[in-house]
């Protein structure tokens, strides 16, 4: 039986790998998780008892742990999803990001260089690679120009490995994913932040309770958002093909975070409009349509990051026609996944 380390369970798609994997595979699964006093496992609830699953320890800035395990495990696929993913707190400790995102993968490539040197390795990058943009749609091609530090250690793993799938002939590859949400995204990204805040005034509206509004920062970025369960299904493709080679996982289309919270608002049956002061865009909010007329988004500049990157949009046309990769699930029914989950999470 083939086995695969996949690291970053707890998160959204290191634990969407493991069930696509644990459904579709025949595989051992070794999912990876940092020591912690309370870890929580609350998306893996659904493989964590499959016979083919097992749970093991380690960590990405330390190097013995990594080594134990390949030496031990002899994996045929390691799956990087372990990552200090949260763009807007990587200003505020750039040196862990980097040694976590960068130096992180630069670990796992020397312990699968040392002892399973046939093992195929996939890195998680990040369409904060790109940064301030320099043309729409973006594909492999777009130079590096990345506006935060967690974008620039994308771009340190990326080029790593690189290095070692050039220097040592590594079946190595780095995904460049474009933003991919879910029922598992953490809450404090900016969908489920969206989702959950909308959860919690449908209830609040439903109970005549009242409730304090959705702080926002920049609701006009626009972001190329898929679901996360497609994109391990490219992830996977990506690792099995004759050769190795970098791909990018975008849906190839483009929304405003004004218009996520739009369609979110609209999938829990609460209308509500935009009242906009001109040349103020911290005035902006959103205003439930009632006779009450409550504020159910507020902007806060304090939300806003010290560099933004305004538009992202993916041009993911190389892997639908060389891996036969395509997304499945549209944007709208990722909303209302999203909306109908916390809903429901929120009544119970």
């Amino acid at each position: 039986m083939k086995k695969v380390i996949v690291t970053g369970i707890l998160g959204q798609d290191g634990s969407n790998m493991c069930e696509y994997l644990l459904r579709n595979e025949d595989y051992k699964v070794y999912g990876m998780i940092r020591r912690a006093a309370n870890p929580n496992f609350v998306n893996c609830h659904s493989f964590l008892q499959d016979e083919n699953f097992q749970l093991v320890y380690g960590d990405l800035t330390d190097e013995t742990s990594l080594d134990k395990l390949v030496k031990e495990i002899q994996p045929d696929y390691f799956i990087n999803f372990a990552a200090n993913s949260f763009v807007g707190i990587s200003w505020d400790m750039p040196l862990h990001v980097f040694d976590v995102n960068a130096s992180g993968v630069i670990r796992c490539l020397e312990a699968i260089k040392k002892y399973q040197p046939k093992c195929r390795f996939y890195s998680a990058g990040s369409s904060e690679e790109f940064g301030d943009v320099a043309y729409s749609p973006q594909d492999m091609n777009h130079p590096m120009r990345p506006r935060s530090p967690y974008g620039a250690s994308k771009c340190a793993a990326r080029h790593a490995v690189k290095v070692y799938r050039d220097s040592y002939e590594m079946y190595a590859v780095h995904g460049t994913l474009f933003n991919h949400e879910g029922t598992k995204r953490g809450q404090e990204f900016v969908t489920r932040k969206i989702t959950k805040g909308v959860a919690r005034i449908h209830k609040a509206l439903k109970n005549n309770e009242s409730f304090k509004p959705i702080q926002l920062g920049n609701i006009y970025s626009k972001r190329d958002w898929s679901d996360s369960r497609d994109f391990v299904k490219g992830v996977w493709l990506m690792l099995n093909q004759p050769q190795p080679k970098d791909y990018l996982l975008a849906s190839g289309e483009t929304h405003t975070i004004k218009e996520f919270v739009e369609k979110a608002f609209k999938y829990a049956d609460i209308s509500g409009s935009w009242a906009e002061v001109e040349g103020d865009e911290l005035a902006t909010k959103f205003y439930n349509n009632s006779e009450e007329g409550e504020t159910l988004i507020k902007i806060n500049k304090d939300f806003y990051r010290p560099a933004e990157v305004e538009l992202l949009l993916g041009d993911p046309s190389e892997a639908l026609k060389e891996i036969g990769w395509k997304t499945e699930i549209s944007f709208d029914n990722l909303v209302k996944s999203m909306v109908q989950f916390d809903i429901k999470n929120c009544e119970t």
